[in-house]
């Protein structure tokens, strides 16, 4: 009661002067960069630099899409990312397609989630990376759990007063507090195309390709203020984005894909498959 009526007293001497002082008490207003995405940069402000920001949802969520979206964005300005790869799992074609310089990115490839850390906390003592992404979202969330929390609480501390974003993808949240930015990606549906749609003269009679899916984005955690409040989106995702549903915590977005007949990558074009 004490600290109701303390709080209530606060409010009611600085009203007119500081809005809602209570709002942000926690917050810091920090510098971002964008994801690559603009519905998700309107919604969350960007990737905040010197802090660590965690991407977590099911498979088939869209999070493989937005890694490739911001790796684009960063690894297009010139900057040297880092990707230590947990179950060796990226696919650079892919990537490529979708607009990443991999000549501005290091791919480190891991076998377990010990290797993986090891490999994350010799990249961020070491410095001199832009971005440094951490991707857990291909080992089951049963073994992430084990995880410790003063692992999460080290990388936070390492990045801080820097400008390197470090990114965690995984199925569930797992920093918790550590993390300044938590975004949760689910799939509400998923379209299909017929065969004969997609231009093809012989289509099987049962056959159907992948057309899109929407994907909801949620904000679980937001601890920083972004110093920027507005992105100048220089080029467009290599997978498609539109009719975004904006919302207080979260939006809704359409994916479209890019899909060959006869070749089941989400994204790449028939020619640029590898041999």
């Amino acid at each position: 009661m004490r600290l109701a009526t303390l709080r209530s007293d606060l409010e009611t001497a600085l009203a007119g002067r500081i809005p809602s002082p209570f709002t942000y008490r926690d917050r810091k207003i920090v510098e971002t960069v964008p994801a690559g995405i603009p519905e998700i940069d309107s919604l969350a402000g960007g990737l905040p630099l010197g802090s660590l920001t965690e991407i977590c949802g099911p498979p088939s969520s869209g999070c493989t899409t937005l890694l490739l979206s911001a790796l684009a964005a960063r690894t297009s300005q010139s900057e040297v990312c880092a990707l230590i790869d947990g179950r060796d799992a990226f696919d650079p074609y892919s990537a490529e397609a979708a607009g990443v310089k991999l000549k501005n990115l290091l791919w480190v490839r891991c076998r377990n989630v010990d290797q993986a850390l090891r490999a994350t906390d010799l990249l961020l003592q070491g410095g001199g990376f832009g971005m440094v992404v951490l991707d857990l979202s291909d080992i089951p969330a049963e073994t992430v759990r084990y995880v410790p929390l003063n692992a999460w609480f080290r990388f936070r501390r390492t990045v801080e007063n820097t400008t390197t974003i470090l990114l965690l993808l995984a199925r569930e949240s797992n920093a918790k507090t550590c993390a300044s930015l938590v975004l949760r990606l689910g799939s509400d549906s998923v379209h299909w195309k017929a065969a004969w749609e997609a231009g093809d003269s012989r289509p099987h009679p049962f056959a159907s390709l992948l057309d899109g899916f929407h994907a909801r984005v949620e904000v679980l955690r937001s601890c920083v203020e972004p110093a920027n409040k507005s992105f100048q989106h220089g080029r467009a995702p290599a997978y498609g984005f539109h009719g975004a549903n904006q919302f207080r915590q979260n939006c809704e977005i359409v994916f479209e894909t890019k899909t060959a007949w006869g070749y089941s990558g989400i994204g790449l074009p028939w020619e640029s498959q590898p041999k």
